[in-house]
């Protein structure tokens, strides 16, 4: 059997029986940590969950004592913290030798004192670190108008779902037993992360706000306050999902659980009871030689998951008439989302409906790239000539063209989210909290509107080709967003690029194709490690991966590059490095949450894009 027929049964094997596919989104063990702390927090941690996930952070421990971001990832503080943090409260000897490297390691790094916000909060939460030398986050935010700086609206949706309970547990202020101390993980040296800047005026307007912010904690108007909190807790229970979730992602679920817990919502309230039962569903269970294991995703990724696959099996020449199609067309059309969610403080004339979700519950918060990406499965696989699905991708097309921002281009979930303000602000140490247009985002909605029926000459079309073009390195790649990172942007936008009408022979695309060829590696594949979001030298730069290979194919590909060596080479690499069951192996995180912070392993990436791959190849040497 082929590489591409071997590929293309391992996908077809790995489908639910309710027609979606999804693979684990693997990240850190941060989740692990603070789910630990949540279930101390709420009262619910019991002795087999703590020994279960007490097994997985051990097992991702380096030799040098530390915890990463990502696979071969330098060791993070925070992340190293709370995972020490968290073995200590399952009962780890601080003398043991694990404990004793990772101790060491804090310390040489100025311990706890310079860990990120949100893990100094975590340990206020429990005593071990005074509310008063964190940054202050009035709960009164939630009054500003979206015409105000620093409204709910200007901050990204998965940043703005976190900050309005944190604004609750900031003015609370609780202090519940953890059971260990961590004294030991201090040094007594400057509180805060280290930059690697020098200090603005911006830093020290803020600086002088979050005292004047804590001032006012201290002897806030009581009315005011009290209504802040309650219209906050509104805000919350507003915006749970129908699987208790909050926006289908770890941050806002778990610090929604705190604050409600803190304003009086019992255990069993069906609002904590519904979204502590949901964790659940985010639990991986595993025997291991050591003993059963526990770990939690962040977020899972059904609907993204399942229209790469059916694309990737239409590119390996499935048609939509197979059983395992249609039924994965037919999920992902009984996904759209037809409810108003936050994206309408921005665009509030635009209809509802037309929005795909990345999750299996988030009404709220439909996102752009993934309903880019259902619109290409639907019209590649002739879906969209049905009458439901049809309609569906109007909507769907109209809704995307609703959501571009006023520079011509795409953000993730919101509109114009691009006011830079709350980036300065002392809270906002970790990840990024705005949403504003990125190339990758950008292109796979020009090739969306172009493939179902928009003129390249449109004028939406048009101006996403030039903000495209205008993004452009120097070099000749264009930075990832979403994924790691030029190779991922590079990947994107070169074939819409060719699919808008521009000439494979046009200056913009010649470079693009020749930063890619400088960038092969000698095994035929070509990676870049994380580092490149923090470090130019890394740019373009790391070990061969399955799905970055394939993610330079397509570029390559779109412009007719299939007779070359170097796409010869990237094929090769795939046969030779795919397993006989047909998939590959993939440790290296390739998909990024928060570019320089946070990034992430989908474990079917390195199913779905080689296959996508090898058949876009097949085609082009097949003349198709």
């Amino acid at each position: 059997m082929g590489a591409l027929e071997a590929a293309r049964d391992h996908l077809l094997s790995r489908q639910h029986e309710r027609g979606w596919w999804q693979g684990e989104l693997q990240t850190n063990v941060t989740m692990d940590a603070e789910d630990l702390m949540l279930r101390q927090f709420l009262g619910i941690r019991t002795a087999e969950e703590t020994a279960e996930a007490a097994r997985w952070i051990r097992s991702q421990q380096r030799s040098d004592g530390t915890w990463g971001p990502y696979y071969g990832a330098p060791g993070d503080l925070s992340a190293t913290v709370e995972a020490y943090v968290a073995l200590k409260l399952a009962g780890d000897d601080v003398a043991d030798e694990h404990m004793v490297g990772a101790r060491d390691w804090i310390l040489r790094q100025g311990g706890i004192e310079r860990t990120r916000v949100f893990t100094r909060m975590w340990l206020a939460m429990f005593g071990q670190w005074s509310w008063d030398e964190l940054p202050c986050m009035p709960p009164e935010i939630v009054f500003l108008p979206s015409w105000f700086p620093l409204n709910l609206a200007d901050w990204g949706c998965w940043a703005r779902q976190t900050i309005v309970p944190l604004t609750v547990v900031s003015a609370l202020r609780p202090h519940r037993e953890l059971g260990v101390r961590t004294d030991e993980l201090r040094t007594g040296g400057p509180v805060g992360r280290l930059s690697g800047r020098e200090e603005t005026s911006w830093d020290r307007f803020f600086r002088v706000l979050d005292r004047a912010l804590h001032a006012y904690g201290r002897h806030p108007l009581r009315r005011v306050r009290e209504q802040a909190i309650r219209r906050a807790a509104e805000w919350i229970v507003a915006r749970q999902e129908a699987d208790g979730c909050w926006g289908g992602i770890q941050p806002p679920w778990v610090y929604s659980l705190i604050a409600l817990h803190l304003l009086g919502y019992q255990l069993d309230h069906p609002v904590l009871r519904s979204g502590i039962e949901g964790l659940e569903g985010f639990l991986i269970r595993e025997d291991t030689p050591e003993g059963r294991v526990r770990r939690m995703e962040a977020c899972q990724s059904p609907v993204w998951d399942t229209v790469l696959g059916i694309q990737a099996l239409h590119d390996a020449g499935v048609s939509r008439d197979h059983p395992a199609m249609r039924k994965a067309l037919d999920y992902v059309r009984s996904e759209e989302i037809t409810v108003r969610g936050d994206w309408a403080v921005r665009r509030p004339q635009l209809p509802a409906g037309g929005g795909w979700a990345f999750e299996f519950e988030n009404d709220n918060y439909p996102d752009i790239d993934d309903t880019a990406e259902v619109l290409l499965a639907f019209v590649r696989t002739g879906y969209a000539t049905e009458q439901g699905a049809a309609q569906a991708v109007s909507r769907g097309r109209r809704w995307l063209r609703g959501m571009r921002s006023s520079n011509g281009a795409w953000g993730a979930f919101d509109a114009d989210n691009t006011r830079w303000l709350v980036t300065e602000l002392p809270f906002c140490d970790f990840g990024a909290v705005i949403d504003p247009p990125s190339v990758d985002v950008t292109a796979h909605v020009v090739e969306a509107l172009v493939e179902t029926g928009d003129d390249r000459s449109d004028r939406v079309v048009r101006d996403g080709v030039r903000w495209l073009l205008e993004q452009q390195e120097n070099d000749g790649s264009w930075y990832g967003r979403w994924g790691v990172n030029h190779v991922y942007g590079t990947g994107a936008a070169v074939p819409a690029l060719v699919r808008a009408g521009v000439s494979a022979g046009h200056s913009a695309l010649r470079r693009a194709v020749r930063w890619l060829e400088q960038h092969q590696n000698p095994d035929g594949g070509w990676g870049e490690d994380p580092r490149s979001y923090v470090d130019p030298a890394w740019v373009g730069r790391g070990e061969s991966t399955a799905s970055q290979t394939a993610w330079a194919l397509f570029a390559l590909l779109a412009v007719g590059r299939h007779e070359t060596p170097a796409v010869r080479a990237g094929i090769a690499f795939l046969v030779r490095t795919q397993h006989e069951d047909g998939s590959w192996s993939e440790p290296q995180f390739t998909g990024t949450g928060f570019p320089g912070d946070f990034y992430i392993n989908y474990h079917l990436y390195r199913q779905v894009f080689p296959l996508a791959a090898l058949g876009r190849y097949r085609r082009a040497v097949r003349g198709e």
